[in-house]
Formats: structure tokens, sequence, C-alpha cells
């Protein structure tokens, strides 16, 4: 007994030093009382081998201020203000906290308690399990060192490290923590646990998984009640094929909805298209997201990363596998073979199919087309044709002043390899181009009016033209040309308007007012 009581001795003394992280109290400002045996059925000695213990055998009970300590037996060590107690340990303190163990050694003088093996700590609802326990009376606090777990209404929580106050209901858990909940379970290096709130405070890596979502946190707080939480440090929820990622996160599990503020990013890893902005929402269970403040929409499924910008962007999955994606307001968007512009935007994976709408514009290398309303036709994020309804307009530009123009109620421009490789014109065609020699010179500039149109290019250059069922045309030569023979009606070049790159599709900028199309009315004189 002798050997076992240096061994704790040197215990209190290597271990002490780790214990209490919230509070400590100067032992020089503590109060000395004397702890008391207030029963024992036998008392003996063995000066031999203990000199310094009272040996108590048999419904011990101890009192140290209102703390009161049971045992089958004990070594009281009354010089010392000390004990050791043995077998159904139990430490009551007041009529709120319990602890039972094995073994107990207590020091009445720094009023901490070392108990082992088989401790359970109850207070209330909350109950503690581990095999090392030390609780220290002047601050309250009881704490583990070697594995340990905290079990209340609601969740159990284990960890090598821990601490629990059952003043403040505060639970701190450091290295290898994990909260079980019947709705989730977390993994965490670092949490606080109040165990009246069943809030968790986290305050370092962690994981929180459930069925819906898995989520990514280094700080940030967690109502395990509500399972609702505010995430920060650029965390991350995913679900599913989904990654939410923002500066700050306002998580709530139940409804599966995560709002994100600063830097926010939603990345569909399969869809392979990103939603950016200062501000936006995800809802897991419609699959409908949203974002505003610098928005940006990236598709990088072909490699060729397709930018668009607009002040509002939203993307709702209409069906396993497809979804819809609508930008309002200022939408440009910018890649290496396709820039444009329009008021509102919508994309549909179903049919592949990008409606512009509002004043859009359409540019691919030295052509620019513009109308009432476009219809890009993808196959494989590669353009297969544009569709110009109402007031379509197709500009080549072959120089600083010289332009190829076509124009008609409807037009279709179909591609091959990203570039324009027919052009046809529906309902009143009319079409301005320079025809040029092999050598490049250019002969004239050919006029032409007709009811249907159809124009082949081959390296940007004209290929073949077909005209029907009747037409007009002229020729006039270069050194004739007049200024204004060489503009169609509603010939606008919207260059200033165009994004220039990826970043530039911030940059909004309006048509001048000369530039807008002015519509006549036949019904007004």
């Amino acid at each position: 007994m002798k050997l076992i009581y240096n061994l704790f001795l040197f215990l209190f003394f290597a271990l002490g030093t780790l214990a209490v992280e919230a509070q400590t109290v100067d032992s020089t400002e503590m109060k000395t009382t004397r702890v008391h045996l207030e029963h024992a059925n036998v008392l003996s000695f063995d000066r031999e081998r203990n000199p310094d213990a009272q040996i108590l055998n048999g419904d011990v009970i101890f009192r140290h201020d209102s703390s009161y300590m049971y045992c089958d037996s004990a070594y009281f060590y009354e010089m010392s203000n000390s004990l050791e107690a043995f077998s159904n340990v139990r430490m009551e303190q007041g009529d709120t906290l319990f602890v039972y163990g094995n073994y107990l050694f207590y020091d009445g003088n720094s009023q901490i308690a070392y108990l082992r093996e088989n401790v359970r700590m109850e207070n209330g609802e909350v109950t503690l399990f581990t095999d090392s326990l030390n609780y220290d009376r002047v601050a309250d606090i009881g704490y583990y060192f070697e594995g340990g777990l905290i079990v209340d209404t609601e969740n159990e929580l284990s960890s090598f490290y821990g601490q629990y106050s059952s003043a403040t209901k505060l639970a701190i858990f450091n290295d290898s923590v994990q909260l079980d909940n019947p709705e989730f379970v977390l993994y965490s290096d670092t949490l606080h646990y109040q165990t009246d709130t069943k809030l968790a405070t986290i305050l370092g890596p962690s994981v929180i998984v459930s069925d819906s979502a898995t989520v990514y946190s280094s700080r940030g707080w967690y109502d395990t009640s509500n399972e609702y939480a505010l995430l920060l440090d650029r965390s991350q929820v995913v679900s599913g094929t989904r990654i939410l990622t923002g500066d700050s996160i306002l998580y709530n599990q139940y409804i599966g909805f995560g709002e994100a503020f600063g830097n926010m990013c939603l990345e569909d890893t399969i869809q392979k298209v990103i939603l950016e902005g200062e501000y936006g929402f995800y809802n897991e269970r419609t699959e409908y997201a949203f974002t505003t403040d610098s928005a940006r929409f990236l598709e990088f499924s072909q490699g060729d990363t397709l930018y668009l910008h607009g002040d509002t962007l939203k993307m709702v999955t209409l069906e396993p596998d497809s979804r819809e994606i609508t930008a309002y307001y200022g939408v440009r968007f910018y890649r290496t073979d396709l820039q444009g512009v329009c008021d509102s935007m919508q994309f549909d994976t179903r049919d592949s199919v990008l409606y512009m709408y509002t004043e859009p514009i359409l540019w691919n290398e030295e052509y620019q087309i513009y109308g009432d309303t476009i219809l890009i036709f993808l196959n494989d994020s590669a353009i297969d044709y544009a569709h110009v309804q109402q007031f379509a307009f197709a500009i080549q530009q072959i120089d600083s002043t010289s332009y190829n123009q076509l124009k008609g109620n409807d037009l279709k421009a179909f591609f091959t390899g990203n570039e324009v490789r027919q052009i046809d014109i529906s309902g009143n065609a009319e079409s301005i181009f320079y025809p040029i020699e092999d050598d490049g010179t250019m002969i004239g500039l050919n006029q032409t009016q007709s009811s249907y149109l159809s124009m082949w290019i081959q390296e940007g250059k004209l290929e073949k033209l077909k005209l029907w069922p009747a037409s007009q045309g002229v020729l006039t030569p270069i050194p004739d040309l007049q200024p204004d023979q060489k503009t169609l009606a509603d010939f606008f070049w919207f260059d200033y308007i165009r994004p220039l790159n990826k970043d530039d599709i911030f940059d909004v900028r309006k048509r001048k007012a000369e530039d807008m199309l002015k519509r006549s009315n036949k019904f007004v004189h």
C-alpha cells in the first residue's frame, strides 16, 4: 500500500499541471480546512508498513467541508490531510454531483481528488465515464487525460483529454474528439460543448458527417439540438456532388439549407460547374442554388472554361443529371471561342440550349451577331449553331472600315470546330459582302436583297452564296463606293462592349445612345 501511495503522489505532481485549463487557484490564497473521518466499522494501525496511516474498514465515510466520500476501506493520512479510498468509492459534492470509482486519492490541502478505474461522474443528466479522473473541488472541474466519454440526453462525446464543470455546464475536449448524435457524427481536434444548451463550439479541424451532407470546418459552433451551425474560416458543406464553400456559412442540417457569406463558391464536381459570389445559398433538398454580388458562373466540362457574370445567378436541378442556369441583369460571358452580353440568360442542360434575352450580342472570332433573342445550341459544350430570332444581324469584320453584313427576320449560324461555317437568313434577307481575289485584293462591294439567303464560309472567306426565290444584287467597285453604301440599316459595331477576358465580364458596359436600335412602327404616321 505504501508503494501505491507513493506512486499516486508522483502522479499528482507529474500530472497536476495538465489539468485545469478554464480556471486556476493560487494555493497561497486557498483557505485550508481539515478532512474529517465521519465513520468506519474498524480502525487499526500498521506502524511498520504504513506508520502515517489510519487503516479503516467497513462503511468508511469522510467529510471535507460540504463534500462527502464513501468507500469500503481506506488509509487516512491525518498529518498530511489526505486519504486513499478503496472499493465502491463514492464522492458527493452537494446534492448534484456524484463521482464513483474503484480507487480515490484525495488531497485536502489542494482539494483535488484523483479517481481511478471504472470512474463515473454524474451531474444531473450528464454522465462522464473514464478510468482516470482528477476532480478539482475549488475550480469545480473534473478532467481526464487517458480517454473518456461524456453522455447527456442528446449526445455522446469522447476524446483523449476532456474536462467538465458542473457549475458552468461546459465540457472541453482535445485530441481525437468524437461527438455521436442520432442524426450525425462530429470528429474534431478541439471542441467545447455546453451540456445545458447542447451547443458545440468548434476550435480545431473538424468534420461533421450525416446522411445528407459532410461539413468541414476549423472554427464555428453547432447547435446539436436544432442541427444548426455557424461555420467560419472558409468552411465547406459537401452534399452529394455539390461543395458549398464560404468565409462564413450558416447551415441548417435539418432542412438541408446552407447560406454563405464572403467568397461563396458552389461547385458541382460531376457537372463541372461552379457558382461564385459574395453571397449565396444552396438548398440540398430542392437542389436550388442562388448567388449575387460579384456573381460568376464557370463551366469547365470540356477544358476551355466558360466564365459568366450577372447581377444574380440561379441554378436548379430539374431531374437527375440535368440543371437549369438563370442569369439576370448585366449578363456578360467569356470563353476563348465565344463571348456575349445580354440582359438575362437561361441555360437548360436537358436540351443544351442557351437563351439570351434583351439586347443580346454574340461574338465568335471576327463575327458579331445580334437581334431580339439569341438561342445557342450546344453539343458537349461546343457550339452547334446559333439561332437569332427577330431583327437578326450578322457582321464579319474584314478590316477597320470594311464589314461583311447579313440581315433578316431570322438567322441561323452553324459552327464547325468553333468557327462559323454557314449562315442562313429567312425573311427580308439583305447582305453586303466584299468579294476578294486569291491575292487578297477586294473586287468591290456586293449588295443583295432576297427572301432567303444561305452563305457558306471557309477559313473566314466567302465560299458560296445562295439567294432565292428571287433576288436583286449590285456590285460597286471600290473606287466608286460612297460611305452610306458600306453599311446596312441598323448596323452597329459593338467592339467597346465585347468581353475581352475572364475578368472583363465584371465590367458591365451599356450600348451608346446612338447605337440603340430604332425600329419603325408602320401603324404610326
